[in-house]
C-alpha cells in the first residue's frame, strides 16, 4: 500500500498507511521484525535446521542495501514512476520480494491449473530469489531481514525513538556475552538503539548480571527484581 500510494496526495489512504506504520514503529520499533513478520518466522525455522552456521559480521556493509532499496525502489519509484491517477506499481513486491510468491504465488499455482499455465519469466525470477534466500537462511541468520527488506529499514529507523527500548545499567561488566549471542550482530552494551536490533531477547537471557532490561520491566529491575 505504501509503495502504491506514497507518490500521490490524491489518496487519503496514503496518509493512513504511512501514519499507521509510524504509529507502530513509534510504539515498538523493530520488535515488529522480531515477532510479527511471517517471513522472518520462516527464516527462523530454516535457521533451526541442524547444520554448520556462519557469522554475517564480515558482511555487515551489506546492511545498507535495504536502506537503498527503501529510498529508491519503494519511495522514489513510488513518487516519480506513477500512472495518470497518481498511483505506482509495487515494484519491490513485484520484482524482488520473495514473500508474496511463498505465501501466494506457489499455493495458488498448486491449487489452480489455469494459474499454473499463466506463469512466466517473472514467476521464475521470484522463485529463484526465494530459493536463494531459503538456502542462505539455513546457514546465515535472516539474510533477507538484514540485507533486503525495506520494511525492516523503515522500522530500524524508528528504533531510535520508539517507546519500547532496551536499557543497560551500571551492573554491566562488559563481558561481551550479549555481542556474542546476538545473531543480528549488535553489541547491546555499546548501542541500545542499534538499527539492526530486532528485540529478540537473546542478549537479555545471556547477560550474567541482568544488566539489560526493556522499557516494560526497567522500573521493576531498578527496584531490585531480576528478570530472565
Amino acid at each position: 500500500s505504501f509503495q502504491a500510494l506514497v507518490g500521490s496526495s490524491k489518496f487519503n489512504f496514503a496518509y493512513y498507511v504511512t501514519g499507521l506504520m509510524l504509529f507502530f514503529g513509534t510504539l515498538f520499533g523493530r520488535l515488529i521484525c522480531g515477532f510479527m513478520c511471517p517471513f522472518g518466522f520462516f527464516q527462523d525455522l530454516l535457521y533451526k535446521i541442524p547444520t554448520k552456521k556462519f557469522s554475517t559480521r564480515k558482511f555487515s556493509f551489506l546492511k545498507y542495501l535495504k536502506y537503498l532499496i527503501f529510498i529508491f525502489v519503494v519511495f522514489l519509484f513510488g513518487i516519480f514512476l506513477t500512472d495518470e491517477l497518481g498511483g505506482a506499481s509495487p515494484y519491490f513486491c513485484q520484482y524482488i520480494c520473495p514473500q508474496g510468491i511463498l505465501e501466494g504465488g506457489i499455493p495458488l499455482s498448486i491449487a489452480n491449473k489455469s494459474i499454473r499455465g499463466a506463469l512466466g519469466n517473472l514467476f521464475k525470477l521470484k522463485f529463484a530469489i526465494l530459493t536463494l534466500i531459503t538456502l542462505l537462511s539455513i546457514f546465515f541468520y535472516r539474510p533477507f531481514c538484514k540485507y533486503l527488506c525495506p520494511l525492516g529499514a523503515f522500522y530500524a529507523i524508528t528504533n531510535k525513538f520508539s517507546f519500547y527500548k532496551y536499557h543497560v545499567d551500571d551492573s554491566c561488566i562488559s563481558c561481551g556475552k550479549c555481542k556474542r549471542v546476538c545473531k543480528m550482530d549488535v553489541d547491546m552494551s555499546k548501542n541500545q538503539n542499534a538499527l539492526e536490533c530486532i528485540r529478540c531477547g537473546d542478549c537479555l537471557r545471556a547477560c550474567p548480571t541482568s544488566a539489560i532490561s526493556t522499557s516494560i520491566n526497567k522500573n521493576k529491575v531498578d527496584e531490585g527484581v531480576s528478570y530472565e
